[in-house]
């Protein structure tokens, strides 16, 4: 039989070192992890075997058996599954094949708890078992193959690992531990199936362990009844019980699940190693029946942004588990949600490509999105309750369930609001329900809390738009120039930050009726919140300013589209605004950071002719110079850059001097 010795992956062995080195303080964790990777072989056998029966072989009814031998230090975990050939085994045990242990590393906190909870989240669960033990043992054989065509795989979880071939009867896969001396408490019966309970009570197949009873020790004296006995201790049966409850959690009735248990199963499935924020449970049933079982995660993983990740549900058909990433069942822009969807009407054998088309999947995918919804909605509606006394003078009780749901919106948003706000662009049908959910700073709130509703129940009397601006940072957008009229009549406007507010509000150009409309866009119009007198002076300022504005529009031809005089300054000289349907500057700055053609276009400079440095200009000797340092100092104001840095400072020393 072949036998050779192999180096793990260089990502590998780094974390493999800290396995055994650090992460020690939740030992527990590693029974949970090769539990869920043996459950996974087996529904892996089951999706393969629809198409092919012969792979159960003589084995149909798949099962976990746990189990322990105190001689020999041993605790072993053995599935019934999709088992492995020899190369697999070098595959998946010696590489990683995505970059998963540099993101591990990158997030680890130095909290060892939290540390060793994050294992399962990079996909590296199969090495928890360093945690407890000083040398693994892995024997396997996939389904299909013969039975001299099995592996053995070894290592000490230093730098290399030991592969041979090896006749094994049963398919599957054995994962042996040999403990280390401060992990012996798992050679105990009561102790495993203490830690199954917790973490893997909702494993939809059986988890096997040998049944013992108690034994009396032997007589010292075997003539004499009164004499003492030998220690006694438990002695296993030879018998197996099953000692989870072994049905899909999902399957059972609501009332019949504790929220530990809720909890617990999204751990199991997400890898995430805190509790959900809240989570759903629906049997639906109509034209297309299923059950979905949806979680709303407390914390962003660590791929989020990545979009060609694939994200998703777990879909299974009559319990049968299909896939892991089923995306057709759930729209990009929620790609954080977790969950299972169990349907009764979608064929076993169905593929991806069929989930595109199917209109049963595209029926499952309107009622999960419009539950996810639901739950946020929810979560909104009682992030900040504040007691109301009624007409009748009695104040209103809050629940212990509402109170619960407090300030979790609020969580939820700082995690995946920048995700939702996609939705604007890709889910027509449910705009105004997304537009309802965003929130924002503001120019009378530096937390991001306002909502569009907010806004609207505040506006001024005679306030005809809902205004914003975007910007790269807070800092940035508060202190912007194009707000100065806004602040000095107390009008309040939304300050945006995030990359993708420019790209989702070209889909949403109103609120429940009132219009959205960017204050660095277009010339500044206030209506009826702009007295007579306001702006017949601006007409004389703008008819007295007009010849040095014709002398600014040909020094800046090149940069500027326009010159306008206008009434949006208070304190500061002029500001860079686009035409209404332009690309706005932060857009385009945004484009050309991600290395995309943003179109060629020019703002138009926005002067305050009452301020003292525009009155400069008229009659200066310098009047180029100061043309190009006010449109220049009005592209700092807004974060961006002088096209050439190095003119702009020649030209402001050569006046300082």
């Amino acid at each position: 039989m072949s036998k050779q010795t192999l180096s793990f992956q260089a990502e590998v062995a780094q974390l493999l070192h800290l396995v055994t080195h650090s992460l020690y303080s939740n030992q527990e964790i590693f029974l949970r992890e090769l539990i869920s990777n043996a459950s996974d072989a087996c529904d892996k056998l089951r999706f393969e075997g629809l198409n092919n029966s012969a792979l159960f072989e003589d084995a149909p009814n798949l099962e976990v058996r746990v189990t322990f031998d105190k001689a020999a230090k041993t605790l072993t975990i053995t599935d019934n599954g999709i088992g492995m050939s020899q190369q697999e085994a070098i595959d998946h045990l010696g590489t990683i094949a995505k970059s998963g242990t540099k993101d591990f590393m990158g997030k680890l906190s130095g909290d060892q708890k939290q540390d060793a909870q994050l294992i399962g989240q990079f996909g590296v669960g199969f090495y928890s078992g360093f945690i407890v033990a000083d040398k693994i043992t892995v024997e396997s054989r996939r389904a299909g193959l013969a039975a001299d065509e099995g592996v053995r795989w070894i290592s000490g979880g230093t730098g290399d690992f030991e592969v041979e071939t090896i006749t094994r009867a049963q398919r599957g896969t054995s994962i042996i531990l040999h403990l280390r001396e401060d992990a012996e408490e798992y050679l105990n019966a009561w102790k495993l199936k203490q830690v199954i309970a917790k973490y893997s009570d909702h494993i939809s197949l059986p988890i096997l362990m040998e049944k013992e009873e108690w034994k009396d020790g032997e007589l010292i004296n075997p003539n004499d009844e009164n004499g003492g006995r030998q220690p006694g201790g438990m002695v296993k049966t030879g018998e197996w019980e099953t000692i989870n409850k072994a049905s899909a959690l999902w399957t059972r009735s609501k009332k019949d699940i504790t929220e530990e248990q809720y909890a617990e199963f999204y751990k199991t499935i997400s890898h995430d190693h805190e509790a959900p924020l809240t989570w759903a449970h629906n049997r639906v049933e109509g034209n297309t029946e299923y059950t979905q079982l949806l979680y709303i995660p407390a914390k962003a993983p660590f791929d989020l942004w990545n979009r060609d990740k694939k994200a998703g549900v777990k879909l299974y058909v009559k319990r049968v588990f299909i896939m892991d990433d089923a995306e057709a069942l759930m729209p990009t822009y929620l790609r954080f949600v977790k969950g299972v969807i169990d349907s009764a009407d979608l064929p076993l054998n169905v593929s991806r490509e069929l989930l595109q088309e199917s209109r049963d999947v595209r029926a499952i995918r309107e009622g999960s999105t419009k539950r996810v919804l639901s739950m946020l909605e929810d979560l909104a509606k009682h992030d900040k309750h504040t007691a109301a006394e009624g007409a009748d003078g009695v104040t209103d009780v809050v629940s212990e369930e509402d109170k619960a749901k407090e300030g979790k919106y609020t969580k939820f948003y700082a995690e995946f609001g920048a995700v939702l706000k996609e939705g604007l662009g890709e889910d027509f049908g449910n705009r105004e329900r997304l537009a309802k959910l965003l929130r924002f700073a503001s120019t009378t709130s530096d937390v991001v809390t306002v909502g569009f509703a907010d806004y609207k129940a505040r506006m001024k009397e005679g306030q005809e738009a809902i205004y914003y601006i975007t910007a790269e940072t807070l800092a940035a957008a508060k202190n912007s120039p194009q707000l100065e009229v806004f602040k000095k009549k107390g009008i309040e406007v939304l300050l945006m930050t995030d990359r993708v507010d420019e790209w989702a509000l070209n889909y949403l150009h109103e609120f429940d009726g009132t219009p959205l409309q960017s204050v660095a866009k277009g010339a500044v119009d206030l209506g009826k919140l702009q007295d007579e007198a306001e702006k017949k002076a601006a007409e004389e300022a703008a008819e007295a300013f007009k010849p040095v504005q014709a002398k600014l529009k040909e020094a800046l031809k090149d940069k500027a589209d326009d010159v306008r005089v206008t009434t949006r300054l208070v304190d500061s000289p002029a500001c860079l605004v686009v035409q209404d349907d332009g690309m706005s500057t932060q857009l385009a700055r945004l484009l050309k950071q991600a290395g995309q053609q943003a179109p060629a276009t020019k703002p138009v400079l926005e002067v305050n002719a009452e301020h003292a440095l525009v009155k400069k200009l008229d009659g200066s000797v310098h009047f180029h110079d100061l043309a190009h340092i006010l449109f220049d100092q009005a592209l700092l104001a807004e974060g961006g850059l002088p096209e050439d840095p190095a003119a702009y400072v020649k030209r402001v020393n050569a006046l300082l001097v």
